[in-house]
């Protein structure tokens, strides 16, 4: 095997660029192939399929055509949660094992978009845990160094990516699932809004707050992946529509404002490397956002975290492997039926308790966004060796869950991304968090903050590609809409517009034939721009988002007099729909045109 296959790690875009110049998918599957044994790890795969087999679905793939198959001869591979026709599913239980007849649904989106499954990997028995050992197979090794754990429950599909084995992989995502194995290992984690992809033919964890997710190398694929899968699937009763599930990735917002742990909220268990590795990540930040991060209090989130093992959650845990538990308990790995047999502890009673007590601090933590558009953290607190885990089985896991736990509870989208090595060598990382239905956002920031931090992908010599600039346009099912004031970004309206799934588009200015005025009233104060002669006016500065036919129905709805939607013409020729003002509505209102823009005007005010 040359040193180009072994260090090269395999993206999408290289992979395509070689079957562009001729390559044929049986020599990227018997690349990939070579490196799993030159790898030689027996944890990483429970089911390997057999190399033939593989070979022939490579062959049997058409003419290569990545528009109709985005996919088109990817590699990759599955969790062993997660079905697929003919192959058996474990959970990392061998006693619990059957051969399923119908693939999952994601798993067969993929499938059709072009991508070649080489095998199931191993995991935390039942997706229980986040440090990767609980299983009755051989124990995966951490890519980067086999000290450390390889993280959980995901820990097979983690390490194949890192290892560039396969372009991508599936695991799931309860507690972190998706993204402690990701930052252990130095790829991407992203774990979506809830609902946005289907878990039906996924054996549940927690089957309320379980997601599929995937690891990638670079946030690019994993968005690109998650675009594939992200489709409402009436058979599956925890799906849902998600109107910004699988548009084009998003732009970065100029008004964008990231929210990091206040000084209480900084926990790394007392390890200076980690906590260095993470002021490193805000000063990466800094060259990617504009705006200062703001301090935030995480304590209302640390409280919703403690209810996931603590409270009576662990009893769906139970009631997902009810009949095993009760049946052949003797069956499961020694801590994972602890920590699921805990659940007798608690009645029916605990769980609307739980419930309730979710209910006032959700409440609590919804106030974190209304300053804050993403909350950047460490992905865990400090990373931890096998060594600790044979003295502690329980703690150490409870600890990299810190800064996980409670994003699935508070219905958060998530993505896991590597940062600057800690010392000695190993990686470390950041998660992003945001409301459910922003994982486009997440991706535009962590493609350019991946780029920032100068890493290597996973275990290879392949360093983070550039980001790739997004679209300016809105996609064929979305409409364009310019704002101008307060729905502006990091501006109080704005979450008018992502809450519908908006994206930011691109900043432009209109043409010099308008004029701004601040009106009457508020907060939120408003401003009024006009279209008046050519000679009268300004160019005045916009932002141009793109929302969906249904959210902007919606969203026009709300707009009360004397505003509402006309057509803008910008400086760079296009008339997207947008904030106009009734003549009416300019009586005791202040022309502002002067600032060029209401950010500017209301920077001023600050002043």
């Amino acid at each position: 095997m040359s040193a180009a296959e072994l260090t090269t790690f395999p993206t999408i875009a290289t992979l395509h660029a070689a079957y562009a110049a001729g390559a044929s998918p049986a020599e990227i599957i018997a690349v990939a192939y070579r490196r799993i044994a030159a790898v030689a790890d027996p944890g990483i795969f429970i089911t390997l399929r057999p190399e033939h087999d593989v070979l022939a679905d490579a062959e049997a793939l058409g003419p290569f055509d990545p528009d109709a198959q985005p996919l088109w001869g990817i590699p990759f591979a599955v969790k062993d949660n997660i079905d697929v026709a003919g192959l058996p599913t474990t959970a990392a239980c061998p006693g619990f094992a059957y051969t399923p007849s119908e693939t999952a649904f994601a798993v067969q989106r993929l499938l059709d978009a072009g991508a070649i499954l080489i095998g199931k990997t191993n995991l935390d028995q039942f997706a229980t845990g986040l440090v990767g050992v609980r299983t009755p197979y051989p124990v995966p090794r951490n890519a980067i160094d086999p000290r450390y754990v390889p993280g959980g429950s995901s820990s097979g599909s983690a390490v194949a990516v890192a290892h560039g084995l396969v372009t991508f992989a599936l695991g799931t995502d309860t507690a972190g699932s998706g993204r402690v194995p990701a930052a252990l290992n130095n790829i991407v984690g992203l774990k979506p809004s809830l609902g946005s992809v289907s878990s039906r033919g996924m054996v549940p964890a927690c089957r309320t707050l379980d997601t599929i997710s995937v690891f990638a190398g670079t946030v690019a694929d994993a968005y690109a992946i998650y675009r594939v899968m992200a489709t409402f699937d009436r058979a599956d009763p925890w799906s849902r529509p998600h109107p910004s599930a699988a548009t084009k990735p998003a732009a970065l917002p100029p008004g964008l404002r990231v929210g990091v742990p206040d000084t209480a909220s900084r926990k790394f268990a007392g390890e200076l490397q980690s906590e260095r590795a993470f002021d490193l990540a805000l000063t990466d930040l800094a060259t990617v956002v504009s705006a200062p991060a703001r301090a935030v209090d995480l304590s209302p989130l640390f409280d919703v975290a403690s209810l996931l093992y603590s409270g009576p959650w662990v009893a769906e845990r139970y009631q997902a492997i009810r009949q095993v538990i009760e049946t052949t308990p003797e069956l499961l790995h020694p801590v994972t039926r602890k920590i699921i047999g805990s659940a007798s502890a608690f009645s029916a009673a605990d769980a609307f308790g739980g419930l309730y007590r979710l209910a006032e601090l959700r409440r609590a933590a919804d106030a974190i966004w209304s300053s804050i558009d993403v909350l950047m953290v460490p992905t865990y607190p400090r990373p931890r060796t096998i060594a600790d885990l044979q003295t502690d089985p329980i703690g150490p896991n409870s600890e990299l869950g810190t800064y996980t736990n409670f994003v699935n509870l508070l219905d958060l989208c998530a993505l896991a991304v590597p940062g600057r090595f800690r010392a000695p060598g190993f990686p470390s990382g950041v998660t992003l968090i945001a409301p459910s239905g922003r994982d486009g956002l997440l991706a535009a920031l962590g493609e350019r903050l991946h780029a920032a931090s100068e890493v290597s992908v996973g275990a290879s010599s392949t360093k983070v590609p550039a980001p790739v600039e997004a679209s300016s346009t809105a996609g064929a099912n979305e409409i364009e809409l310019v704002v101008v004031g307060a729905h502006l970004s990091g501006m109080p309206l704005n979450h008018e517009l992502t809450s519908r799934g908006g994206r930011f588009l691109r900043a432009v200015s209109t043409t010099p034939d308008y004029k701004l005025f601040a009106l009457q009233g508020g907060p939120p104060f408003r401003p009024g721009l006009l279209r008046v002669a050519p000679d009268e006016g300004t160019p005045i500065a916009t932002e141009v988002w793109a929302i969906s036919a249904e959210g902007f129905g919606s969203f026009v709805a709300g707009i009360p007099a004397p505003l509402g939607i006309g057509t803008t013409r910008l400086a760079d020729g296009t008339t997207p729909k947008g904030f106009i003002v009734e003549a009416e509505g300019l009586k005791g209102a202040t022309d502002i045109s002067s600032f060029g823009g209401w950010r500017a005007y209301m920077k001023s005010l600050a002043s």
